[in-house]
């Protein structure tokens, strides 16, 4: 598997850096004051770092949807509370880590899923901890286009 770092830097972007009212735009607002790229925000040039893609609806009250881009840091160390990718018995789930003395619980933000209670003999790898998530607003083909890896 390769890292997000090994991506060919990307375009740099136009970056407005007032911010976005939600209420009535600025006309002052309308000018770009600089470049951004993305590999930078995302914290995309670690070789630490790679992207998967979230599956289900499981932690849809932490924003994250079915489709959304998950940006994973292998170097950061899970601590409780984070949101981690991990393996389950050897199956892969986007879960909030929680530690509870030598316990381990992996919660999920959707009332539907139960939390997973880590037992005796099963066994759990943490690929990494979710830095920040690429959500999509558009339905399936419309707008920007959706790459496969």
């Amino acid at each position: 598997m390769g890292t997000a770092a090994d991506l060919p830097p990307g375009p740099w972007l136009p970056f407005f850096a007032s911010a976005v009212a939600a209420g009535f735009p600025s006309p002052a607002d309308d000018y770009a004051e600089g470049e951004l790229d993305m590999r930078d925000l995302l914290g995309a040039s670690s070789p630490s770092v790679f992207f998967c893609r979230a599956e289900g609806w499981s932690m849809r009250d932490e924003g994250i949807r079915d489709g959304d881009v998950l940006v994973v840091d292998r170097a950061v160390e899970p601590e409780s509370g984070m949101i981690v990718v991990a393996a389950v018995d050897g199956e892969l789930t986007v879960k909030r880590y929680v530690r509870r003395g030598q316990r381990v619980i992996l919660l999920a933000a959707n009332p539907e899923h139960d939390p997973i209670e880590l037992h005796d003999g099963q066994e759990l790898v943490v690929w990494g901890v979710v830095t920040s998530h690429v959500g999509f607003h558009l339905p399936a083909g419309k707008g920007l286009r959706r790459v496969a890896a």
